[in-house]
């Protein structure tokens, strides 16, 4: 996909996360219906979610809804995540990872997460309304232009969302504006492994179901560090393959892309 056409995949991407939090099983750009992630189906969200790294507890602990399936990873196994603290969760979706850093975070703690999909974020406040999660907050809008305060929180986590922006370098921006001076980033999301073929690039579907839009590891680390994060730590899991290769049968496509755990940090202030 051509990098101009940036608004042109935003408009794939939300559409078919709307059709998604609708009930739709439209992920990765199939019509309503149909998907090429099973695991968007409500019936097999758990056991796919365990197979991410989540554990039945943590599964089994928030609002029915709120796993949706979707991720790529458990990004609270690498955020390390202290009570009192504010996190940031971009792409929040059906809200499984805010709900899960509420009870890290205790009652001193908040939860903030961002999602540019209206169904997505009405679904998961409903779902904070239900779990009655006070310390959570939902709000609408795009990672590359977040609607959050400068220096306003301590983590930054994320879940196979960061792919999915046309705009990378933008997203990482923001993460770091509205990080704390010191603060983290702990984000799950696929990379590439291999040179994607021009046609997954330019395939709308692909993109919307976290496939076309993933950058090498070198590639990642640049922008990163480029944005100003030092102690980036990029660690591919290549046992994300056998849940990957499930996303769109028939297009061999964990030969290409495979999750990882990504940690960096904004350096703390300096004093005088």
């Amino acid at each position: 996909m051509n990098f101009e056409n940036q608004e042109e995949v935003r408009k794939a991407v939300r559409k078919n996360y709307g059709s998604v939090a609708r009930g739709g099983r439209g992920c990765c750009g199939a019509e309503e219906g149909e998907s090429c992630r099973p695991e968007a189906a409500p019936a097999q969200t758990k056991g796919v979610s365990e197979r991410m790294g989540y554990s039945p507890e943590e599964v089994g602990s928030v609002p029915a809804g709120a796993d949706m399936g979707l991720g790529c990873g458990n990004p609270q196994a690498i955020a390390g995540l202290q009570p009192g603290e504010a996190v940031l969760d971009l792409g929040s979706g059906g809200g499984i990872d805010c709900f899960l850093a509420a009870k890290r975070v205790g009652e001193r703690g908040r939860v903030l997460g961002v999602d540019m999909t209206p169904e997505m974020v009405e679904k998961a406040r409903a779902n904070a309304a239900r779990g009655g999660y006070g310390n959570v907050e939902f709000r609408l809008g795009e990672i590359e232009r977040l609607p959050v305060a400068d220096a306003s929180v301590d983590v930054v986590i994320s879940n196979c969302v960061v792919n999915l922006s046309p705009d990378k370098p933008a997203v990482f921006r923001e993460a770091y504006r509205v990080l704390k001076p010191g603060g983290r980033l702990a984000i799950s999301d696929v990379v590439a492994s291999a040179e994607l073929p021009d046609e997954a690039r330019r395939d709308l579907a692909a993109w919307s179901g976290c496939m076309s839009g993933a950058v090498t590891v070198e590639e990642l680390t640049g922008i990163l560090r480029a944005e100003g994060f030092v102690d980036v730590g990029i660690e591919p899991k290549d046992e994300s393959r056998e849940f990957i290769k499930d996303w769109s049968p028939g297009r061999s496509i964990a030969d290409y892309i495979v999750s990882a755990a990504i940690k960096a940090r904004k350096p703390p202030a300096v004093t005088q």
